[in-house]
């Protein structure tokens, strides 16, 4: 039973796919556990809801920026995949992921073509289906595709996962791996219990939850180790956990989603940070939406704000660092900005920004926000306009005041 963590992954664990999910089986194993004679489920019917955001474009779902929500979630809901070109002329492609998908189908029907031909690759997956088909071409010698793909069942993979890790450790389980969710209305769990990480539950009888039983658990990490791994590389899935865990702790009934009470604990906390209500439109927790509009007036409310806040520098120390980590890591190398920018990116097709605190070359703390819209090739505009603004504000030597 998954209540939003979202640390059993990869992220969390030096590259690690399978340490959170071990560390799991072995509170299972060391909790006595030999056999489960049922099936094992990945019950994920904390959240309620859709499991996209609103305003998603079907285009994204695909990959792993646009992975599905999931109380019960696992590497972030995606799989990393790996395509290289096969050792002779016609062959199959060579497709590794990690971890392995043994939870998903993938249809390999992609072949080498001649060296120096054009790469076309291609690789898709329908809404809702958990296989994953890859065709197309790549030249002999091509260096291959990397990249990171949503996965359609994101609970199944875990369980699945789970399973094969507590077969390692001897113990049995007799019926079939499957998931639950909140809409089919099916949860082993009716009454609440206190927020943590996913657990295993034993059933007495008839799946009324009043005779569950809590065999192991595993806690999360502080929100502020979360926070970080979310703001710094951008990760869209952890927004969108976080939303719904506010809207969760925050709901008035169940005809609101937990992701509609989560929106509006986030307008209210807008609201007393002095953000004009006329300057937002919030429709999901990542800005994935094309909907979501906000302007960079109500974008320095908030930063100032936050600046105050009794927790400023745990949110000061989630944000990239400019030319040293998260997706600033590459950018402002070699310049004033090296190390002292610290600022939240936001990118789509069209769009680049730019938003966060910066010291002055004359010791003056400034906040900022850069937001372009409508230029077809954001990556040259990042490069001759954002950062070069802000390596002028980390070099500016006068005073604003």
């Amino acid at each position: 039973y998954g209540r939003g963590d979202p640390s059993i992954a990869a992220r969390f664990n030096n590259g690690d796919y399978f340490k959170g999910i071990n560390d799991l089986a072995e509170r299972i194993a060391a909790a006595g556990v030999k056999r489960v004679k049922g099936d094992l489920v990945g019950d994920e019917s904390y959240f309620n809801g859709a499991p996209l955001g609103s305003g998603w474009e079907w285009e994204d779902l695909t990959w792993e920026y646009g992975a599905q929500v999931s109380a019960l979630t696992v590497n972030d809901n995606a799989i990393d995949l790996t395509v290289k070109p096969g050792g002779y002329g016609l062959a199959p492609v060579v497709i590794t992921t990690g971890p392995p998908a043994t939870f998903m189908t993938i249809a390999n029907r992609a072949n080498t073509s001649p060296p120096k031909s054009k790469s076309n690759l291609q690789i898709y997956r329908g809404l809702g289906a958990n296989t994953l088909e890859i065709s197309g071409s790549l030249p002999q010698g091509d260096n291959g595709w990397t990249g990171s793909v949503a996965i359609a069942d994101p609970a199944l993979a875990f369980v699945t996962m789970l399973r094969d890790s507590l077969t390692k450790r001897g113990v049995k389980i007799d019926g079939v791996t499957r998931s639950i969710d909140a809409r089919s209305g099916k949860s082993f769990v009716s009454f609440s219990l206190p927020d943590a990480g996913p657990v295993l539950m034993e059933l007495h009888g008839t799946p009324s939850g009043a005779s569950l039983v809590e065999i192991a658990n595993l806690q999360s990490p502080p929100f502020s180790l979360i926070a970080s791994h979310t703001l710094k590389p951008s990760q869209n899935l952890y927004t969108e956990i976080i939303l719904r865990t506010l809207g969760k702790l925050n709901s008035v009934g169940p005809s609101q989603t937990n992701e509609e009470a989560g929106l509006i604990v986030v307008r209210n906390f807008l609201r007393q940070a002095g953000a004009n209500e006329s300057d937002l439109a919030l429709n999901d927790g990542s800005g994935l939406s094309r909907n979501d509009m906000i302007t960079a007036n109500a974008t320095v409310q908030l930063l100032t704000f936050m600046s105050k806040h009794k927790y400023f520098a745990q949110f000061r120390e989630a944000l990239p660092i400019a030319g040293v980590d998260g997706t600033l890591r590459t950018r402002m190398r070699g310049t004033p900005a090296e190390g002292n920018l610290r600022a939240k990116t936001g990118s789509l097709s069209s769009v680049a920004s730019l938003s966060g605190y910066v010291t002055t070359a004359a010791g003056e703390h400034l906040v900022f926000s850069m937001m372009l819209n409508n230029y077809p090739d954001a990556g040259a505009l990042r490069r001759d306009s954002i950062d070069a603004i802000g390596i002028l504000l980390a070099s500016f030597s006068g005073k604003t005041q």
